[in-house]
């Protein structure tokens, strides 16, 4: 068991629970961290990203539950509940038609730090013109909105396939600029999460399943786990946050944080960062395994040592330290 791996999938795992659902780009904060705790090789991180999701999803059903099983019971009767599926599908399918024949190219050339830092600061800066503009609320609840409200919201969340502009970001100001408040935008933007995520989730692990063995799937649980976690926090606080606030603090915060994303990586900071810690790991899994080599030969050979050795005491040195006691 590789416990350095297992921490880093909770980390990534703490981070998309906290990241999809706020205007900030969840995308974009685990390409970084991802680079940054140098986590799996990239392709096979890429494919871990969209994985987790799905435990983000999962979350949202547990959170809603009452509220969607109700649509599931009304859905072949009730007209509310039929209106409510037909938005959801409708505002679905631009996303996944840009998506499918895009992504493949949208990965190969911008989950990269440089285009995430600039859709960050980008996004921030719409998000600040579409707070400060004025806004003349016309839907105040999901309950409310028509097909063609849940059509152009669809077609802001293509938007989102650009790493750094969040998808939770352009539904939700996507929305603002259609006549929606803030509560309906954001729990419009979470229903539309349950297929977007899970179709993208599905294709991405069925494309690329020959990536992983049975031996990734305590790395994919540990991470799913803590991201179902963290995302049940965000929404139920998101919700309650947006009800008295506005996402102006969301928006400084893309500033501020594509900035310093952009200063760092094109100063070569990010790149020394990643190798430094790569390093340090590296050099921390070799003094494990040479304790673990020593140890097993000490006891399953202890008359091959000349002299006769005993087994060694664990280190008591620094942790990256070979030195046995």
């Amino acid at each position: 068991m590789d416990i350095i791996l297992f921490l880093k999938a909770i980390l990534m795992g703490v981070v998309e629970g906290v990241t999809e659902f706020l205007p900030v780009s969840s995308t974009g904060h685990l390409i970084i961290t991802g680079e940054l705790i140098n986590f799996l090789e990239k392709e096979k991180r890429d494919v871990f990203t969209v994985a987790i999701q799905l435990a983000a999803i999962m979350a949202i059903c547990w959170e809603y539950r009452l509220r969607l099983w109700n649509v599931a019971r009304g859905v072949v009767s009730e007209p509310p509940a039929q209106k409510f599926v037909l938005n959801i599908l409708v505002a679905f399918l631009p996303a996944a038609i840009v998506g499918f024949f895009m992504i493949k190219i949208i990965k190969q050339y911008l989950f990269f730090p440089v285009p995430v830092a600039i859709a960050l600061i980008v996004g921030g800066f719409l998000i600040l013109w579409a707070e400060r503009r004025q806004h003349t609320v016309r839907v105040q609840e999901v309950e409310d909105m028509s097909t063609l409200d849940a059509l152009k919201i669809g077609c802001a969340q293509c938007l989102a396939m650009i790493p750094g502009t969040s998808r939770s970001g352009a539904t939700i100001i996507g929305g603002l600029f259609f006549g929606l408040s803030r509560k309906a935008a954001a729990e419009f933007s979470f229903f539309l999460a349950i297929p977007t995520m899970f179709a993208a989730t599905v294709y991405d692990i069925y494309k690329h399943r020959e990536l992983f063995s049975i031996d990734d799937l305590g790395v994919l649980l540990v991470g799913g786990v803590a991201t179902f976690v963290a995302a049940l926090v965000v929404v139920r606080g998101l919700v309650h946050y947006v009800s008295k606030h506005d996402f102006t603090i969301f928006a400084y915060y893309r500033i501020v944080f594509g900035s310093l994303l952009l200063g760092l990586t094109m100063t070569g900071v990010i790149i020394a960062l990643h190798r430094k810690l790569a390093l340090s790991v590296e050099r921390l899994r070799s003094t494990e395994s040479t304790e673990k080599r020593v140890l097993y030969m000490a006891t399953a050979y202890p008359h091959a040592c000349h002299p006769p050795c005993a087994p060694p005491k664990p280190s008591t040195g620094h942790p990256y330290s070979s030195k046995l006691n």
